[in-house]
């Protein structure tokens, strides 16, 4: 049930409301001038009514507006010169709702209907039944009555926007922050885990075909690695990395280079061009770019060597890495999540990527990097 700032159920509000206005417009009807003899039992019947309709106003707002306004025409027409208390309230209540228009046109037609009721059943002058019309209904408290419904109308929705903006930012930080997580522990971590992996395999290869007992401990790395390696992958299917604040850059290209000739693979690095200037986030989306390219080398290529080529050009920073492993130009690339990291991050800079198979064998992964207008 819906609550209230100090924990008062809604209905229990609207009936105390609808109780209260009764009694006032039962209260005023007693304490005025009787239209006969005697108590006109409908009047009081009306004007009790038209206050108890009030607790069904947020349920049936335009229904409630609807019977509050024939309660008013009705004890009108019974002599009860009664401010429409209940009538003022099922405005505010209808504009609350949203239905201003409806809200405007009954309104517009109580305004007509009551002098035309006191003009009719009156036995005075008419500037008397005009008056006791105006009485019963009067235009500066509709108006205010409008006015504090669509306030708070207003008001309403300004906080329901605020609160969904405040769980969509907070939904959203969380989803970077795990993304962040995602994309490093794929970035480095995972580089990592295949140096592991692929030196333990050579070195259990290695011994093997000397005919060497392998030791226990080999094997167990070599297991582990592989294990890490496909638990990694599952996490990072889960985690889908799209952070760009990784904290490395073009400085730390010849670290990679160093590590993957370590691991046993005949790689170089090639620099040309003047560098100038280079954006943060070139720099790191240039480091990455190298990383996966030879992690993936070292993990799928079965190449012997690879070529890393950074080209400062005007304007621009060509990556380009090759290797001589088993694809050949027949080979479809399998879109794996390096591929898509690669190609979000270029795309990210209004960059170009190229990644394919190149000649006879080999791959090729070539990224073009613009240098200006990048924060």
């Amino acid at each position: 049930m819906d609550k209230g700032r100090f924990g008062v159920p809604a209905a229990v509000r609207d009936w105390a409301i609808a109780l209260g206005v009764a009694a006032l417009l039962l209260g005023t009807g007693l304490s005025g001038e009787h239209p006969g003899a005697g108590p006109d039992v409908l009047g009081y019947a009306l004007l009790t009514a038209g206050g108890l309709a009030l607790a069904a106003r947020r349920r049936a707002p335009l229904a409630v507006l609807a019977v509050t306004g024939l309660c008013a025409v009705g004890y009108q027409a019974a002599g009860f010169d009664v401010l429409a208390v209940s009538y003022l309230v099922a405005v505010y209540g209808a504009v609350r709702a949203g239905h201003r228009a409806l809200t405007v046109a009954a309104s517009v037609t109580l305004l007509v209907v009551l002098p035309l009721t006191a003009l009719v059943l009156h036995d005075g002058p008419a500037g008397e039944a005009l008056a006791q019309a105006r009485h019963v209904l009067e235009i500066a408290w509709l108006i205010a009555a409008f006015a504090a419904g669509e306030a708070l109308r207003q008001a309403e929705r300004r906080a329901d926007e605020a609160e969904r903006t405040r769980e969509e930012t907070a939904r959203r930080r969380a989803d970077e922050e795990r993304l962040h997580i995602a994309r490093e522990l794929h970035d480095s971590l995972t580089h990592q885990i295949s140096i592991i992996k692929v030196q333990a395999e050579v070195a259990v290869h290695v011994a093997r075909r000397r005919g060497e007992q392998v030791p226990e401990a080999l094997l167990a790395i070599q297991e582990a690695g592989r294990e890490a390696t496909r638990e990694l992958r599952a996490t990072l299917e889960a985690l889908r990395d799209d952070d760009t604040t990784p904290p490395r850059g073009l400085d730390h290209i010849p670290e990679l280079v160093e590590q993957a000739s370590r691991a046993g693979l005949d790689a170089t690095l090639t620099i040309e061009g003047e560098r100038s200037d280079v954006p943060a986030a070139v720099g790191r989306t240039a480091y990455r770019i190298v990383q996966e390219s030879l992690t993936n080398i070292a993990r799928h290529a079965s190449a012997a060597t690879a070529s890393v080529r950074i080209d400062y050009r005007a304007g621009s920073v060509v990556v380009q890495v090759d290797d001589d492993g088993k694809a050949t130009p027949d080979t479809v690339p399998t879109p794996g999540l390096g591929l898509l990291g690669m190609r979000e991050r270029v795309t990210a800079l209004g960059g170009l990527l190229r990644a394919q198979p190149r000649g006879e064998h080999g791959f090729t992964v070539q990224a073009e990097l613009p240098v200006e207008h990048t924060s």
